[in-house]
């Protein structure tokens, strides 16, 4: 399994949120090339940009946690150089590194007390551009941390369009600001094919009150905008064209997708947004809507990318139950992760057209590779399940929504490269429209049954029919 994309882009721009996030440091500063001179204003969450310029050159960072908790850091460089991270006390040596070869490099740092820290960015080979992100316990100006959640309105002024930005509104260019609650963010799980109406209106719309929705897609129309505000009363949406690392890195992709109180991505090639959106500005704007409050979503495609887990094909033929169950590691069976992290859709892949494209052997077998506390959520086609901040999810449309998970009684009796798949009394639950299920404490009222694979046969099945 691929823990990062083979393409991390470097951040190039942060805008200035709030009037709390507008001391926080967003441009590496020289000269800070050593500890006594580290830039001082790292906010929690938020991306610093800088580079290294030379096989000499090293930045250096400070920070304050307010109290005990988790560091996280990641960096992230281009592909012709291979930066590492070092974490400082204010005394001592580095308590946590990064020195590996990954773009992005991460490293968390359990329960760190709280004080001053220090953070050394340094080169092993090459030279360029590199983007920081630190998450940490702390306030949210500059010197300290910037775990307030993130509200709505104060992103200011509209950026310039790029001239090869191709986008389409309907509505106002102004950003509204509807009172949203923080931390109350939900997910629009969509199984591809017809759209669910009701999800739209009777989930995102009372969520998003009347504020402003972007649809992101790599290829395609405006063939949401006038659907998407008709049922929800948007003041707004703009569908933005995102096909390169570039426009993700965008200011004016940035400022519009912050700004929105909904996202919602379309269909298409779920490789296509990992290439173009992993590791750039677009993943951390889309979490922040989230944060914020607000709604994002996805179908088909769009709803691959939003698990922890992603079935990535990325140019290779799709995965399909008849072929992937008579080979643990079928050429066709690719999975990146950790593009977005949702609370909810922890250790979870999606996957979609589900009982309209037979995928259950495909998804038990991913289901496999995650392993025993892993789970898969399948949406069959002109169905939705909405997902609020309390893990509860509601089942809307005209078809099913399966959860595959494992317990004590499954067995993995055959998962060996080049080897049929044979998995025994994995969990199967079904769950119809106005049925729910919380996914954050795998509750719900739903009997399940088991379903067991057995690539060795031709009818590989049993039961016969796991639908």
């Amino acid at each position: 399994m691929k823990a990062t994309f083979k393409t991390v882009a470097m951040a190039t721009m942060l805008l200035a949120g709030s009037p709390a996030l507008a001391a926080c440091l967003q441009q590496e500063a020289e000269n800070n090339n050593t500890e006594a001179k580290a830039n001082p204003g790292l906010c929690s969450g938020q991306v610093v940009n800088g580079s290294i310029g030379s096989s000499t050159d090293a930045d250096w960072f400070s920070f304050d946690t307010t109290s005990t908790g988790d560091i996280s850091i990641s960096l992230s460089h281009g592909t012709s150089a291979d930066f590492d991270f070092y974490l400082y006390r204010s005394s001592g040596s580095y308590i946590l590194s990064g020195q590996s070869s990954s773009r992005p490099e991460t490293g968390t740092y359990r329960a760190a007390t709280a004080g001053k820290h220090f953070i050394k960015v340094a080169r092993y080979s090459g030279t360029g551009s590199y983007g920081l992100t630190v998450t940490f316990n702390g306030s949210a100006t500059g010197g300290g941390g910037g775990t307030t959640p993130p509200t709505s309105c104060s992103y200011g002024a509209r950026p310039a369009k790029p001239s090869n930005q191709t986008s389409y509104l309907l509505g106002g260019s102004a950003d509204v600001c509807p009172t949203l609650t923080a931390g109350q963010g939900a997910l629009l799980l969509m199984g591809g094919g017809t759209d669910v109406d009701a999800a739209f209106s009777n989930r995102v719309g009372p969520q998003i009150k009347a504020g402003n929705i972007v649809v992101l897609r790599a290829a395609g129309t405006d063939a949401y905008n006038t659907y998407l505000q008709g049922l929800t009363g948007a003041a707004s949406v703009e569908t933005l064209i995102v096909d390169t690392v570039t426009k993700a890195n965008s200011a004016y992709v940035e400022w519009a997708i912050k700004s929105a109180e909904a996202v919602f991505i379309a269909g298409g090639d779920q490789s296509a947004y990992l290439n173009a959106w992993q590791g750039t500005l677009v993943q951390t704007a889309l979490k922040h809507v989230y944060d914020k409050g607000g709604v994002v979503g996805g179908t088909s495609a769009g709803d691959h990318v939003l698990s922890q887990h992603v079935y990535d094909p990325d140019g290779v033929s799709g995965a399909v139950s008849a072929e992937v169950v008579t080979d643990y590691c079928h050429n066709t069976i690719n999975i990146s992760s950790n593009f977005l992290s949702f609370p909810q859709l922890a250790n979870t892949l999606n996957d979609t057209h589900f009982r309209q494209r037979d995928r259950m052997g495909r998804s038990a077998v991913f289901q496999a590779k995650l392993g025993s506390t892993g789970r898969v959520i399948a949406i069959s086609e002109a169905t939705s399940l909405f997902v609020t901040a309390d893990g509860q999810g509601i089942v809307d449309g005209t078809n099913e929504v399966y959860v595959l998970r494992a317990d004590a009684q499954t067995q993995y009796t055959q998962t060996t490269c080049g080897q049929p798949v044979v998995i025994k009394d994995l969990l199967r639950f079904k769950l119809l429209p106005g049925e729910s299920y919380n996914l954050l404490s795998n509750s719900t009222t739903v009997t399940p049954i088991r379903i067991s694979i057995d690539g060795r046969n031709t009818s590989f099945y049993t039961p016969t029919s796991p639908y």
